[in-house]
Parts: structure tokens; sequence; C-alpha cells
């Protein structure tokens, strides 16, 4: 059975199409960039041939998803003979806010929830919107599958989700906190379990995705039970672009004191901090590279990314009396064996023992055999868990 798993941006497209039966085949993926911008193209990459960028107008997201279409069924580097062999497509959706727990079929009421739930992701879910729209369109009976970033994380209790806000606040506006990075969190907790042979659902597990974007999740015997992620993906660490924790009262400042405005405020929060605003970069590779150069910011912007990595990692520790496992994962978790070893440091006290061989060489466990606390890198698969969970949907209908 062939799934094709769709990831829409504001201006992009990530989409991979595999083929599911009792194993999985990635048949092709590829990005499209540049939507409705000069200079918009598609790198395309069949499964066993070269990446192939094609350069294409492209004023929309319809014209975009056709384009994907026709890469798809290009007799020069296409993987199938015509669309119609698609038999499902699966979307990822930011925020599915508490209406959603699981993956879901999508139909006409499911979409008006997810449009709703747009007021609590205003930068994430009208692409998400627009890419089920368009393919429903391009591929009328074609069923199609929203899986959210934030369903995992409705395990979430209470004390965990509620902000100190008058609870009306919550009841009829629903601020809360929310969680993002479901899909990833929860696919490299359950292969941690099974690297380890242990049943997930036995295990204290802190998952980091560290990515330009990142969030920290626990979860206790298999269900996550905090995150550093709130109402919107703003929250939590020092991420590239966006601040992560700050006093409240420096909005206030802000726009009272400065005169910032309310866009320039949210422009600034979360395209112009963090990393970036500490030391002008937001890719960590330049980062360590400036550091190693000795620029000073630069290290202070390691420095406060690692202490904030810890401290949440710490209060998690709390959170779980105890835990078994450590996961990095994303663009930093999974290629920074550096920067793990500066977050791991101070955990020695759980009787956490690193093997620094196996870390810069980075094996999925690198702690030592003796260590009371598994530290692991594990690869996240978002794609693979929307093709699954797409295709466990449409094979139950």
């Amino acid at each position: 059975m062939l799934i094709l798993v769709i990831n829409c941006g504001s201006s992009s497209i990530k989409y991979q199409l595999f083929e599911i039966n009792s194993q999985y085949t990635i048949l092709a993926k590829g990005l499209v960039e540049r939507i409705g911008l000069p200079g918009s193209n598609i790198a395309h990459k069949p499964n066993g041939k070269d990446e192939v960028v094609i350069n294409k107008d492209l004023p929309d997201h319809r014209a975009a998803l056709a384009a994907i279409e026709e890469a798809l069924v290009s007799p020069v580097h296409g993987v199938i003979k015509d669309v119609n062999e698609i038999a499902g497509v699966g979307h990822r959706v930011v925020h599915g806010g508490e209406k959603f727990t699981r993956s879901i079929l999508i139909n006409e009421h499911v979409l008006d929830a997810i449009r709703e739930n747009a007021k609590l992701a205003p930068l994430h879910n009208p692409p998400n919107i627009t890419g089920i729209e368009v393919s429903q369109a391009l591929m009328p009976g074609v069923p199609n599958v929203a899986v959210f970033d934030t369903a995992i994380h409705q395990t979430m209790p209470k004390k965990a989700y509620l902000y100190g806000l008058p609870i009306d606040l919550y009841h009829k506006h629903g601020i809360r906190k929310y969680g993002f990075h479901g899909t990833s969190h929860g696919y490299v907790a359950k292969q941690a379990a099974k690297l380890l042979n242990k049943p997930f659902e036995t295990l204290k597990i802190i998952t980091c995705h560290l990515g330009n974007g990142g969030s920290i999740t626990a979860f206790d015997h298999g269900k996550s039970v905090d995150t550093s992620m709130g109402l919107t993906p703003l929250e939590g660490i020092v991420m590239g672009t966006r601040s992560g924790d700050i006093d409240p009262a420096i909005v206030l400042y802000l726009q009272e004191e400065l005169g910032v405005s309310l866009s320039q405020t949210n422009d600034l929060l979360n395209k112009q901090s963090g990393l970036k605003g500490l030391c002008g970069k937001n890719d960590m590779r330049d980062i360590v590279k400036l550091a190693n150069q000795g620029e000073e910011m630069a290290q202070v912007a390691i420095d406060v990314f690692c202490y904030r990595i810890q401290k949440y990692i710490g209060s998690y520790v709390a959170v779980l009396n105890g835990v078994n496992a450590i996961v990095f994962t994303a663009g930093i978790g999974e290629n920074s064996p550096f920067l793990r070893e500066q977050v791991l440091e101070n955990f020695s006290y759980l009787g956490l023992k690193l093997d620094t061989a196996k870390n810069r060489a980075n094996e999925q466990i690198f702690s030592t055999k003796d260590s009371k606390v598994a530290a692991m890198m594990i690869r996240t698969n978002e794609e693979l868990v929307i093709a699954q969970d797409t295709f466990d949907i449409i094979t139950r209908r």
C-alpha cells in the first residue's frame, strides 16, 4: 500500500512516499521551497537515484502539490505510474487542541476543529489546513489522515498543563499547555524502550528534541506527563530564533515602556530571539565554530542553551522521581556529540556515566555499561509515524 506523507509549511512542503505492508520502504522524498515566491523549486529524491532539483514557478500550494504529483509519476525520476496508486495521505497537523488525543481520519467535522485550533497555532495550522484541502481536491476519494503534534501530550495531568491564571481563561478560551513535537518524542521514546529491551510502559524516559525548534518531554510508564512547550511552541528552552521561557512582564515592558507593537513583539520573540538574539546566529554548527574561534557571545549562547536544557531535565527527573534513560534527537541532538556531553555533564549525581568514544561515534547508547541511567541518541522519524498511523487508520475503515 502506498502512503504519501505531507508536511505543509507557509512557503514549503516536505513529502515522502512510503510503501507499507509488513515492512516499509521509502520510494521517494523531497522538499518544495519558496512557494509563492520567486525562485521556487522542488528537490526530489527517488529511492536509489540521485536527487534532482526542479526549478518551477509555484504560485500557491495547489501548484506545489500538483508538481509533487508530477515528480512522483515522471518517466525520468518518478517512482509510480499513476497517482491513483496512492491509497492514503497522511498530514502533519501541529495543533489539535484538546479535541484530538490520537491520529484521525479527516472529514468536515475534523477539518472544522483543525480550523478552530488555528487560533492557537496561527503560524502552523493554516498551511496544514491548506495541504489537506488541496490534497482532497487533487486526489478526490483518497482518504486523508491528520497526525497531531499535540496528541501524545493529552495524557498530561492538570497540575502539568494548567497555568496560574484565572481558570475561566482555560474553560472559555482553552489557554493551557499543549506541547508539541509529540510525534518525534513518542517515536524516540518507544525506540529507546526497544533498545533497552524493556516494555515502554515500565520506564521513565526524558526525550530531548533539539533542532532549530526544541522541546523536552517526560514519559512516565508510557505516557507524556510534562513537556516544555506550552500553549504555543514559544515556551520552553532557548531555541534557534525563539526566546523560550521569559518573565511575562518583559512583554509588558516592551510594549508600554519601549513602544514595541504587538506584531513587533511577536516577531521579536519568535524570529529574532533565542540563539540568534544572543549571538547573531541560529545554526548551532556556526555557533560552535565561532565559539572555537574565541567569539565570547557564541560561547555564551551555547552555555545558555545547554543550561536551560539541564534545568528542564533536572526538573523532569524530580517529576518522574528518577529516570531510566535520557534521549537526544533531531538536528542538534542527533549530530552534536559535543553538546550532548555539555548537557549531560551535570547528571553524574544520577549515576550517569558517559562513554565519550561511543558518544563521538554517534552510537545509539553512549553511556557506559555500569551507568545507572542510559544516555541515548536516536534518529527521529516523524514521517514514518505519520505513514504508519495513516496505514493503520485506513486499513481499519
